[in-house]
């Protein structure tokens, strides 16, 4: 279970510390950056710095949505109003010390009342053997806009598809209590053994999912420890999950952009447009109503995509210059696979069976998405 705060301290670098941090035999501590390897791999949260955007996401008041690749927002709709949102640090400023971070997540919630409201930010970790039997450390750098409410830490353990799978199992790990400036929070806890559980049959469908709890009404007090339902803005950065019982210093799951955007397109990968002239996203063959476009995705996706959200697409024949009559009625997964998509693409005029077509943006807003994601 997860171990108490009984003494804590913040230091320069903006960590939050307890007791147990502390090196008994060299009366040292071990701080942020020091002496810590950095370790390709350590963190088990993708994008945890907030980075990769691929939606171009600002603010919604939806749930269910995901305000940064990998992390998602979910509340109740029964009252109040939450509101999800990416903030940007203010260059040179530093606001949480020690890195020079170029965005946020934040979360602002008012006017809950009911039993049963809620407000969560998490990440599903593929894979429900990741950790599993192993203590471990999630950390973060964490604020609020006034008071010192608290953060509840839940872990849900869930064991795919496919077959006879086991229940899910939840558990509560612990909370925190912040303050109205950025610093460095840590629970440490054992994540429960899977022994005697089954996976399900089909793959890389089970997942080890870390739900940050803001706000609680009392149907929920065993998930959260009781923390009620708060008011509040929450901002959060730096989101971190290692074996062991430290935080140590933070670096996101690949340790470079590249490989943290790949790691993003495994579960959700976007094309977007140039911003001046047509871009094509793909070719195919008219036949009657339907063109049928391949995709091809940069990374192996987790599994077959599973739906697609587009905006201002076209499409045009290859001599033909875009014109009236082009814009897609539907465009609907026809075909795929974790590396190529087929579209079926439909449009009023129809399409004349055998000649080229081209599929691409409209206008320099376009995009066209595909979701893997857990």
């Amino acid at each position: 279970m997860a171990t108490g705060w009984p003494m804590k301290t913040t230091y320069a670098n903006g960590d939050v510390y307890s007791a147990s941090d502390v090196n008994d035999i060299t009366g040292t501590i071990n701080l942020l950056g020091s002496s810590v390897a950095y370790t390709a791999g350590k963190n088990k949260f993708i994008n945890g710095n907030y980075f990769v955007n691929q939606r171009n996401f600002s603010s919604s008041t939806s749930s269910g949505i995901f305000f940064a690749d990998r992390i998602k927002g979910n509340h109740d709709a029964g009252s109040g109003t939450v509101t999800y949102s990416i903030q940007q640090f203010t260059p040179g400023t530093a606001p949480v010390t020690g890195y020079e971070a170029k965005q946020y997540g934040r979360i602002v919630t008012t006017g809950q009342t009911l039993a049963g409201t809620y407000t969560v930010m998490g990440q599903a970790v593929e894979d429900v053997r990741t950790l599993a039997g192993q203590t471990a450390t999630i950390s973060f750098w964490a604020k609020a806009a006034s008071g010192t409410p608290k953060i509840a830490l839940e872990i849900e353990q869930v064991f795919g598809t496919g077959g006879s799978p086991s229940s899910s199992v939840r558990t509560y790990l612990n909370q925190v209590t912040i303050s109205t400036s950025w610093a460095r929070y840590s629970i440490t806890a054992t994540i429960p053994s899977i022994s005697g559980k089954t996976i399900g049959t089909t793959a890389n469908t089970s997942y080890l999912d870390f739900i940050f709890w803001v706000s609680g009404g009392s149907t929920y007090n065993a998930n959260t420890g009781s923390i009620g339902i708060q008011s509040n803005t929450f901002d959060f950065w730096g989101l971190q999950v290692e074996q062991g019982s430290t935080a140590t210093a933070f670096q996101t799951a690949t340790g470079t952009i590249q490989g943290e955007l790949a790691a993003c397109q495994r579960y959700y990968f976007r094309v977007t447009t140039a911003s001046t002239g047509y871009v094509d996203f793909g070719q195919g063959t008219g036949s009657a109503d339907n063109l049928y476009p391949d995709i091809v995705m940069p990374v192996s996706m987790r599994v077959s995509p599973t739906s697609i959200d587009t905006s201002a697409m076209a499409t045009y024949q290859w001599y033909n210059a875009l014109g009236s009559g082009n814009t897609p009625t539907s465009i609907t997964l026809s075909d795929a696979s974790t590396n190529v998509v087929k579209l079926a693409v439909n449009k009023t005029a129809g399409f004349t069976s055998g000649r080229p077509y081209s599929f691409g943006q409209n206008n320099t807003t376009a995009y066209l998405g595909f979701s893997a994601e857990l």
